[in-house]
């Protein structure tokens, strides 16, 4: 049942309209950008329907149209059917595995007749609503494990369904889940071990054939070793509280690899990061003994930590180089700087940076660019646009776009936080860390900060699939907000 004292205020009067106003302007500038990328010398109808400009026009009115009936929608609905939804995309998700069509190398689009479109892009709030669904009943716990499993396998089943579709930059997107589960409670420590897996990844694989002084020991093996002791270290300050344990682990990891490092140097070469793993075996054995004594479960956790920890970085290599698809392998390397190939995987990059540089402060103007207008920059109407505002827009035009979309997330931070039911307030997050991740993704392999994946940028990227796909993110989150004043019973 519903109750409310005041009288019932209507749907229009409860919409966030500044969070609307700029969903329009990023739509508009979107489809200038769209325009600036797609153009070529010489045309004269930017409008018409044989152009990716004009064709893009009719994505924004039908996302329009789409918006104002998900408003028009009861807010409830997506609650009670929050299941069904997801379910439905998972079908669609599993079938397109073994779809006919393949574009790019990817089996991730289901083409019908002259419309193409890409389950992935929907199910991104499927399951943000699956979850926010389940994170939302009676007696969940994020710190049971029980619980905290069950929600991880509602992102986790998505992505394994996209990566057989051989789409793993979309798979990717999902993990911005976790940075809601963090905000609903998840354990830092799960946040922090994400965090370091990737630090010794790029250390261990960046600098592995790299050598330290006159040793024949490897930089990146060493830096790892030693990085897992010191935050092994940190962890034992942290979630222990022992401060005397903390500085007796530092002390002895960092004076024995001293010392052996000194005699590696100056006495006999040998490769001490043997003296490493067994100082790390020792470490483990003696946060387990600390376990047992005291009974203090952390103890367990952190020696799991440290063992995970080597156990990743040994088995990195064996992913890189026979897991991963060639051409990502070429671009992790291409974005560690261990290859440059300006004319293979490096290419997009370089281009796209050319092409931002040109733009200066003030851009070359709308339609004036000459790199995106000789299509040097491959994908540049579509993951790579952001180039296109560079080189017209300049950084004056590059910092507003970006400012926009700073604001988005702040509006979208606002509006979680002000949520009166807990299944807003999940869902609403779950919207927010999506296009955290795909903007800060999208910019930064741009900019060659992060791997080429192959995700769009939200409203700006070409195409109906994304621009419906994050329509039905943000409108469905505005109809949640809009019913919050409701008393339910």
């Amino acid at each position: 049942m519903e109750r409310q004292t005041d009288k019932q205020p209507s749907v229009l009067g409860s919409l966030d309209w500044w969070t609307i106003g700029i969903y329009l302007a990023l739509l508009i500038f979107g489809w200038i950008s769209v325009c600036g990328a797609s153009y070529s010398f010489g045309d004269t109808d930017i409008f018409s329907l044989g152009t990716r400009s004009g064709m893009q026009i009719i994505w924004i009115g039908t996302s329009i149209v789409l918006g104002f009936v998900l408003l028009m929608l009861d807010d409830r609905f997506y609650d009670t059917f929050a299941y069904v939804i997801y379910a439905a995309l998972l079908l669609l998700l599993f079938a397109t595995i073994f779809n006919p069509h393949e574009i790019k190398g990817s089996r991730s689009w289901l083409v019908l007749g002259p419309l193409r479109l890409q389950p992935a892009e929907f199910a991104k709030f499927a399951t943000a609503l699956a979850v926010a669904k389940f994170m939302s009943t009676y007696g969940f716990n994020i710190h049971r494990w029980k619980h905290f499993f069950i929600a991880a396998a509602l992102v986790v089943t998505p992505m394994l369904f996209i990566v057989a579709q051989r789409e793993t930059g979309s798979a990717l997107v999902y993990l911005a889940f976790f940075l809601m589960f963090y905000r609903e409670g998840m354990p830092g420590s799960i946040l922090f071990t994400g965090v370091a897996m990737v630090i010794f990844f790029v250390a261990g694989i960046k600098y592995e054939q790299v050598f330290l002084w006159n040793t024949p020991t490897s930089i990146g093996k060493f830096v790892v070793l030693l990085l897992v002791q010191i935050f092994t270290a940190g962890m034992v300050y942290v979630y222990c509280k022992d401060r005397k344990k903390t500085w007796m682990i530092l002390a002895y990891s960092v004076g024995i690899t001293l010392l052996f490092l000194l005699f590696s140097e100056f006495v006999i070469p040998f490769d001490i990061v043997w003296v490493q793993l067994i100082l790390s075996a020792c470490l483990v054995g003696y946060i387990i003994y600390c376990g047992l004594s005291t009974r203090i479960h952390d103890y367990f956790f952190i020696a799991l930590f440290a063992v995970g920890s080597i156990v990743f970085f040994y088995s990195a290599d064996y992913v890189l180089n026979d897991v991963l698809e060639p051409h990502q392998r070429v671009r992790i390397n291409v974005l560690l700087g261990l290859d440059d190939d300006l004319s293979g995987a490096g290419y997009n990059v370089h281009q796209s940076e050319i092409a931002i540089g040109s733009g200066g402060v003030q851009g070359k103007g709308f339609l004036n660019g000459t790199q995106t207008k000789l299509k040097f920059v491959p994908e540049q109407d579509t993951d790579f646009i952001f180039c296109t505002v560079g080189e017209e827009e300049g950084f004056l035009g590059s910092a507003g776009v970006l400012l926009l979309f700073l604001a988005l997330i702040w509006r979208l931070v606002y509006l979680s936080e002000r949520q009166t039911f807990k299944f807003g307030r999940i869902y609403g997050y779950c919207v927010l860390s999506i296009f955290l991740f795909h903007v800060f993704i999208n910019v930064g392999m741009v900019l060659g900060l992060t791997p080429v994946i192959g995700i769009p940028l939200p409203f700006f990227s070409y195409g109906g699939s994304s621009l419906w796909g994050f329509t039905l993110l943000l409108f469905i989150f505005l109809r949640i907000d809009a019913g919050r004043n409701l008393i339910r019973e």
